[in-house]
């Protein structure tokens, strides 16, 4: 009783009266947006998509596509073979298990963001992944980014609907939109085991001048979350390390402009030139299967016709992983270089285009290493290969994903090549300009655009 009276006392003194309501506002407004409850919904998508994106990159890279890569090197005719197999069977499982065979990777994942309120159909969620596992493990030219970024976005959207009708979490419509992203840059972090990365590449994604702000803080926990998950399996060495201890001059900044510029005007061309492949396999009326099975011929065909040209261990086919690391530390000419970069942007347009179930990012990482080195053997005459190697990787994918951000981070911490985040930054911005706003992804808006749109649909 004497408590009860004492706290009563307390409550009336006029100086808590005056300041009590003050206190409550701030708190109120500090805590508007309800961000604890990120502290409990980030780790869960991060350490779920971290799993998952686990299970899929041991199965590509360490059980599948070693010994499909030593068989093709062994047996060359095997080549065309194989990866007409592998993408007929991608072709038959989107045809035969998705509703819509041409909407995966990446672009489901912006379609879901700007039209459909971050929402994935799951039944479709084994079989996709089941076909990225088909498209990059036979030898298909595209890397683990597809299923890893789509894999961790359906997982976000997904436990939103299962956490959604939990009164502690009030989660919104726009909520989902945010799971969404966060789940990609999840699966981006683990993947590539590069978390800022994973960060700035899904907040960047659905925009080509733009940024998913309200996702960053989630973004930053499940991809932080997840990176840990797959390093407790597969340990968090750098994917493509290589030596960037060297220091660069006024004069290498200049000619990272003009390496910048080159690749924005190679990177323009081939993503007008995918759209339009793209754009004209999704309305050609072959059974889809037909569609990836001529793909497939395609590209086996460029691998094939590569390794006649120059004979060895470096060939322009599957997630390429190991050609990265063969490119930066090994000795090629600059006519070797190119003609591989040609040879990769084929086999990704045949592989992609024609319908298979992943993403470019390595592809052309590797193409734009591949092309700053023969820049700096041929043009430049440096000995500073890994500097240009870094401009031109960071060049290609801001140029051709509209991510220059990302771009930069990613060759920074993908190749533990941080002295030369200035050449790259500069190189990036150089080429993203230059490229205008051509993009691979159809689905990827200014933000202007999409802003003007959902106006649009709320006054209606």
């Amino acid at each position: 009783m004497k408590q009860t009276k004492l706290t009563g006392g307390l409550t009336q003194h006029p100086l808590l009266r005056r300041y009590l309501p003050r206190v409550h506002e701030d708190l109120s407004a500090t805590y508007a947006r309800n961000l604890h409850k990120w502290l409990l919904i980030a780790p869960l998508i991060g350490i779920t998509a971290g799993l998952t994106i686990t299970a899929v990159a041991v199965i590509i890279l360490r059980e599948m596509w070693p010994p499909v890569l030593e068989y093709y090197l062994h047996h060359h005719w095997v080549i065309v073979p194989g990866l007409v197999l592998g993408c007929a069977l991608t072709g038959l499982i989107m045809q035969y298990l998705t509703r819509d065979p041409n909407q995966h990777s990446t672009e489901e994942v912006i379609r879901s963001y700007h039209e459909h309120e971050g929402a994935i159909d799951m039944r479709a969620f084994p079989a996709k992944l089941l076909a990225a596992i088909t498209t990059v493990g036979f030898g298909g030219s595209a890397a683990l980014e597809g299923p890893s970024i789509y894999g961790g976005a359906a997982i976000g959207s997904w436990l939103w609907t299962r956490l959604h009708s939990l009164r502690r979490f009030q989660l919104s419509q726009r909520d989902r939109r945010i799971m969404l992203i966060c789940g990609a840059a999840a699966g981006m972090s683990a993947v590539f085991r590069a978390p800022l990365t994973g960060i700035v590449f899904a907040l960047e994604m659905p925009y080509k001048d733009d940024l998913a702000h309200e996702a960053l803080m989630p973004s930053l926990i499940a991809s932080v979350v997840s990176y840990m998950t797959l390093s407790a399996f597969l340990g968090s060495k750098p994917l493509f390390n290589f030596s960037s201890s060297g220091t660069y001059t006024m004069r290498d900044l200049l000619w990272s402009s003009l390496l910048g510029l080159l690749i924005g005007l190679i990177a323009m061309v081939f993503v007008i030139t995918f759209r339009r492949l793209r754009g004209f396999v999704v309305h050609w009326a072959a059974p889809h299967w037909i569609k990836l099975t001529i793909g497939g011929l395609l590209t086996g065909l460029c691998g094939l016709l590569f390794l006649q040209i120059y004979p060895g261990v470096l060939i322009p086919l599957g997630p390429n992983y190991e050609a990265v690391g063969q490119i930066l530390t090994q000795t090629h000419s600059s006519n070797e270089l190119v003609i591989f970069a040609i040879f990769k942007l084929a086999a990704t347009a045949f592989t992609l285009g024609a319908g298979g179930v992943s993403a470019m990012f390595v592809p052309l990482f590797l193409t734009g290493g591949g092309l700053g080195i023969a820049f700096a053997q041929s043009i430049v005459h440096s000995p500073s290969l890994a500097l240009y190697a870094a401009v031109g990787m960071a060049s290609f994918i801001a140029a051709a994903y509209k991510t220059p951000l990302a771009a930069v981070v990613f060759v920074a911490e993908a190749t533990g090549g941080h002295a030369f985040i200035i050449p790259a930054l500069i190189g990036s911005a150089v080429a993203y300009a230059i490229s205008g706003d051509a993009s691979v992804s159809a689905d990827q808006k200014l933000h202007e655009v999409s802003r003007s749109s959902e106006l649009e649909d709320t006054a209606a």
